[in-house]
């Protein structure tokens, strides 16, 4: 085996999109990077989560759009086309090749390492693979970047059931006869709207009441009604006790926590992740593996002297969403090169070193059918954190004439909590077909701190679904809060 030792500014442990994103903003603050990977450059979110889901979901969106429109719902005359949407997948997951991803770091100057990093002290970094071991010495900090996994249940049969987590349900290349999706948030509503879509027989299995537990209650209700509607066989107040599959080709038997039993081809859990730092050599540094990191606002780890070591991401437990991870490692990159420049950090809140966001306006969209977007404070949140409120609800359908010409039927609902002391939005929801790109709209007047009074003056097109804007606006103004 080989060994070798190099000394660079910054050293990145995982080449996610998010550790590529702090890689850039270093980078471009002038500073030397090395990137350390063990998997596939792009990580989880660009070969089994984000975008392979997002492709398995938008043909079956837009047929369900297509049988919503007199005209074009005759033209359908033809089922789904399954080998046709697992190759465009394939086309944009590379084939699971990352090659492209790999180029692009070399094109920035970043130093890319494989295999598997470790901590081993103060900035210091030790990577093994099947080629030797490098040791990467960090002059500036190290960010850690690894992510999560999927979390399984403890559950009697699991290991002989071979449960889907998300990366079996985003690699697949044949579609079950039957399958079980257990969870209510948005790795389970998707990947059940995606199959039922492919052609499974989907049954979605809830341990609480509704889905999409963390956004307001009536988008649940919504999502739900939608799946049913689609044949999804929604089951609420139950999961699963045990599993047996007694042959390896065979089927899976559940046993479920109300006594039934039920027969699947397949199941997937989508119940939540756990943080890939267990084997990271925390220990190395003062702290627990397995454990969440915690973070200031710059993405500077709080627990570790000096302030070398950072986290971004899913690590870090802020938000379990890409789009926020990429948002930290911008803030963290320019941090790190403010910082190494010995130049004055900008920490005050919006400030241009403060994740700000993770606080007061994080977005969040679910492609299910409706589509489910929020960004924000839910009306309870609101009322927790001690927030003076007034709810506005509008219903799309009836209420935009945009929605109407673009689904016959339309069915939908926006919500806006404003504080009614600042008249600011403290959170926006928006349930129904077609809501998602309504979404950045409301993320800049709530990030932007847009008053009321002002958003009046925003004004939507007309006959487009963001008029619901409009209906907000009146609504308030109605309800005597304005």
């Amino acid at each position: 085996m080989t060994q070798q030792a190099h000394t660079v500014d910054v050293v990145v442990l995982g080449a996610g999109p998010v550790g590529e994103n702090v890689a850039d903003r270093a980078r471009a603050a002038g500073l030397t990077v090395a990137i350390v990977e063990r998997e596939l450059i792009g990580g989880e979110c660009s070969y089994w989560a984000c975008v392979p889901s997002k492709a398995l979901l938008r043909p079956v969106l837009a047929l369900d759009d297509a049988r919503r429109v007199a005209g074009a719902r005759e033209a359908l005359s033809s089922p789904i086309d399954a080998a046709a949407v697992f190759g465009r997948r394939n086309h944009y997951v590379g084939d699971w090749d990352d090659s492209g991803q790999v180029d692009w770091l070399s094109a920035i100057g970043v130093t890319l390492v494989r295999g598997h990093g470790r901590l081993d002290g103060p900035k210091r970094v030790v990577v093994t693979s099947s080629e030797g071991e490098v040791t990467l010495t960090a002059r500036h900090a190290v960010v850690v970047c690894t992510g999560t996994r999927a979390a399984l249940p403890d559950l009697p049969g699991m290991a002989e059931a071979r449960p889907w987590t998300n990366r079996e349900a985003t690699e697949a290349i044949s579609v079950p006869k039957r399958l079980a999706v257990v969870g209510a948030g948005g790795v389970g509503v998707e990947m059940a709207t995606a199959w039922q879509g492919l052609g499974s027989a989907v049954t979605l299995l809830v341990r609480g009441s509704g889905l999409l537990p963390r956004m307001e209650p009536f988008v649940g209700e919504y999502v739900a009604r939608g799946l049913a509607d689609a044949g999804v066989d929604v089951r609420t107040g139950v999961s699963v006790a045990r599993l047996a599959r007694p042959d390896a080709s065979g089927p899976v038997r559940l046993e479920l926590t109300d006594g039934s039993a039920l027969d699947v081809d397949e199941i997937l859990f989508a119940t939540g992740r756990t943080p890939l730092t267990d084997d990271i050599g925390l220990q190395t540094v003062g702290l627990r593996p397995g454990d969440w990191l915690e973070v200031d606002d710059t993405c500077r780890v709080r627990a570790v002297e000096d302030g070398w070591l950072y986290a971004c991401g899913d690590a870090n437990h802020r938000a379990l969403l890409t789009h926020e991870g990429k948002y930290q490692a911008r803030i963290a990159g320019d941090a790190i090169g403010a910082r190494a420049a010995g130049t004055p950090l900008d920490t005050a809140p919006w400030g241009k070193h403060a994740a700000t966001a993770d606080h007061h306006a994080v977005p969040q969209v679910f492609f299910t059918d409706p589509e489910a977007a929020a960004v924000g404070l839910s009306a309870a949140e609101a009322e927790q954190a001690g927030h003076r409120i007034q709810v506005v609800d509008v219903e799309i359908g009836e209420a935009v004439m945009g929605a109407k010409l673009h689904a016959d039927g339309y069915r939908g609902r926006a919500r806006m909590v404003v504080d009614t002391d600042s008249e600011l939005l403290l959170g926006v929801t928006f349930v129904g077909p077609g809501v998602a790109d309504l979404l950045h709209s409301a993320t800049v007047a709530v990030a932007g701190q847009v008053p009321i009074s002002r958003l009046w003056h925003a004004v939507p097109c007309f006959p487009t679904i963001s008029e619901v804007w409009l209906r907000l606006l009146e609504a308030y103004r109605d309800s005597g809060s304005a």
